[in-house]
């Protein structure tokens, strides 16, 4: 493996996105299962205190919610569905608040779509809102909008979500909870000779072949799922944990190095990981020029571009597209996402950060191109 292997991965992560499931929040849909919150909450303000940023991915609304209505089996018509999660949110965003809140960490509730990560501009603001909350040393709860969606936009399950959530905040690990101890070679209900996976690569094929189907009538969710959100999070490098969601301390011990679980490692690094993706996926939608001094700055000390060191703008792109910078020469020194529209963008030309404001009417963020989305071209690097 290229990348760091057994406990070292999560002992070292200091940004994690922890995925609970709908059978185990809910207790198998018998309501929010108290106890089991309350201990998820615990230690993840164990996790924060050692210095390390968390973020919650929770099922559980539509489960809640069938359980306040009175709703034996779930429902299939997608109006059903969104009522039940409307009435299901406001008990778990509640029960997250007041145990996180007695753990003495503030909590906020993100809800999101398919499409609000799929359009550049929506996925920047929701990462701009989510680092911000980090930054603050506030736990988000984050769960899918589905109140809203329908079948075109839906994630589909929360393990998908999670690692498209680890993606986003560029975690170095996520660690999927769910109602079994990790992977086994086979379905070990079935297969009396299925062995425990202790450790693979994350997106190797074989791994799919062993997973099986949905198992729970609560969730939507199966082990399958759960392979492929590793495979999903390994392309930024973060590396995934399937583990026992009651298993003792699980989040405290998996930090301290304990092999608990199946772990799937990223096969990348994070930070080549996204290099690669910047580099290699996305098609370039404009270009701004330089002066010498901000192609110095970004060359030799990796600074976020300023818009006081823009003289041009070169065609029409919008707020989270990918641009190059381009230095006095024309030759190409970096790229990276946009936090300006191009027709702002030709505003902001050597104007100060501090005018931002007054020029665009609102700030999005003081940089044209932060440091953390952009990467230096061959030629410069």
């Amino acid at each position: 493996m290229t990348a760091k292997a057994g406990s070292t991965v999560l002992r070292d992560a200091r940004r994690i996105v922890v995925k609970v499931g709908s059978s185990l929040v809910t207790n198998e849909g018998r309501g929010l299962d108290e106890g089991a919150i309350s201990e998820w909450c615990r230690q993840l303000a164990a996790l924060v205190r050692d210095g390390r940023e968390v973020v919650m991915v929770s099922s559980g609304a539509i489960a809640e919610g069938m359980k306040r209505l009175g709703w034996k089996t779930r429902p299939h018509e997608v109006h059903e569905l969104q009522a039940a999660a409307a009435v299901g949110q406001m008990g778990l965003a509640q029960m997250y608040e007041t145990k996180l809140r007695e753990n003495d960490l503030g909590s906020a509730q993100v809800l999101l779509t398919h499409a609000d990560l799929a359009d550049r501009e929506r996925y920047l603001n929701a990462r701009s809102t989510l680092l911000t909350l980090l930054g603050l040393g506030v736990v988000p709860v984050i769960n899918e909008n589905d109140t809203v969606v329908n079948d075109e936009i839906k994630f589909g399950d929360n393990d998908t979500l999670g690692a498209l959530v680890a993606n986003l905040v560029e975690a170095d690990a996520l660690v999927i909870l769910t109602d079994q101890k990790g992977l086994y070679t086979a379905d070990p209900r079935k297969d009396p000779a299925a062995q425990f996976v202790h450790e693979a690569a994350a997106g190797d094929p074989a791994l799919e072949a062993m997973a099986g189907g949905a198992g729970s009538s609560i969730g939507k969710g199966g082990m399958i799922t759960k392979i492929l959100a590793a495979k999903r999070a390994a392309g930024s490098g973060a590396s995934t944990v399937i583990a026992w969601g009651r298993e003792a301390d699980a989040l405290v011990r998996l930090t301290r190095g304990d092999a608990i679980g199946t772990l799937l490692v990223a096969q990348t690094p994070k930070h080549q990981a996204r290099k690669r993706w910047m580099a290699d996926h996305l098609q370039l939608r404009g270009a701004v020029a330089v002066d010498a001094g901000a192609a110095a700055k970004l060359r030799g000390e990796g600074k976020s571009l300023l818009p006081i060191g823009m003289t041009a703008v070169e065609g029409e792109f919008s707020r989270g597209d990918v641009i190059a910078v381009r230095g006095p020469d024309g030759a190409e020194v970096a790229r990276g996402l946009a936090n300006y529209s191009s027709a702002e963008a030709r505003l902001l030309c050597r104007k100060a950060s501090g005018e931002i404001e007054r020029l665009l009417g609102y700030v999005a963020e003081p940089e044209m191109i932060h440091r953390d989305n952009m990467i230096l071209t061959a030629a410069s690097a």
